[in-house]
C-alpha cells in the first residue's frame, strides 16, 4: 500500500506547477526554515504571546532534530519507484524514515497554529509540506506519517494543549497560551 500510495501522489508531480509548488514547499521546510521563520515572525508581530511563539518554534526544531536523529537508527533507504521519473528535489541525507519535513511541520502546525488569528493558515501549510514530500518522491507514506506523529508528540510533551489547539485550527476560541494546565 505504501508504495501504491506514494505512485499515485508521485504522478501528480508530473504536472509542472504541481512539481513547482512541491519543489518550493520542500526547500523551505528544509531544516525546518519555514517554520522557524513563521515561529520567529510570529514572536515579533505579537508581543502579547512572543514566549508562546517562541515555545512553539523550539518545539518544531526540536521534532525536527529528533527526527534527524531517528533517521540515523532507523536508516531507511528512500523510495526508487521503478517507471517514475526521478525525485523533484535533492535530499540531504539518504534516509527516510521519518520525515524531517513531516515533524517539523506537524510540531509547528500543532504549536505555531493554535495562536489564532495569526497562525491560523499554518495547519493548512503544514499539510501541502506532508503532501509536497511524497510528490516530491522522496518519501514513502508511513515516512511522512511516522514523521507527523513526532512532531504532534513534540508538541505535546513540549506541554501543548491538544485539544485546545485542534479547537483554535478549527475555528473555536483563540488559544491565548498554548502551555498545558499545571496542577
Amino acid at each position: 500500500m505504501d508504495h501504491r500510495l506514494l505512485a499515485a501522489l508521485r504522478a501528480c508531480g508530473s504536472d509542472a506547477r504541481v512539481a513547482a509548488v512541491a519543489r518550493a514547499l520542500s526547500r523551505g521546510g528544509e531544516h525546518g526554515a519555514l517554520w522557524l521563520a513563521a515561529g520567529l515572525a510570529g514572536a515579533a508581530a505579537d508581543r502579547s504571546r512572543r514566549p508562546a511563539w517562541l515555545r512553539g518554534t523550539a518545539l518544531s526544531c526540536g521534532a525536527h532534530l529528533l527526527s534527524v536523529a531517528l533517521k540515523r537508527v532507523v536508516r531507511r533507504r528512500r523510495p526508487l519507484l521503478p517507471g517514475h521519473a526521478a525525485p523533484l528535489v535533492r535530499t540531504t541525507s539518504p534516509h527516510s524514515f521519518p520525515s524531517a519535513h513531516a515533524a517539523s511541520a506537524t510540531a509547528a502546525a500543532v504549536a505555531l497554529g493554535a495562536l489564532r488569528p495569526v497562525g491560523a493558515g499554518l495547519p493548512v501549510l503544514a499539510v501541502a509540506m506532508c503532501l509536497s514530500r511524497l510528490v516530491a518522491g522522496v518519501h514513502y507514506p508511513s515516512d511522512v506519517a511516522a514523521g507527523a506523529a513526532v512532531g504532534a508528540a513534540m508538541a505535546r510533551l513540549g506541554g501543548v494543549r491538544g485539544a485546545g489547539a485542534l479547537k483554535a485550527c478549527a475555528g473555536g476560541a483563540p488559544a491565548q497560551d498554548v502551555r498545558r494546565e499545571r496542577p
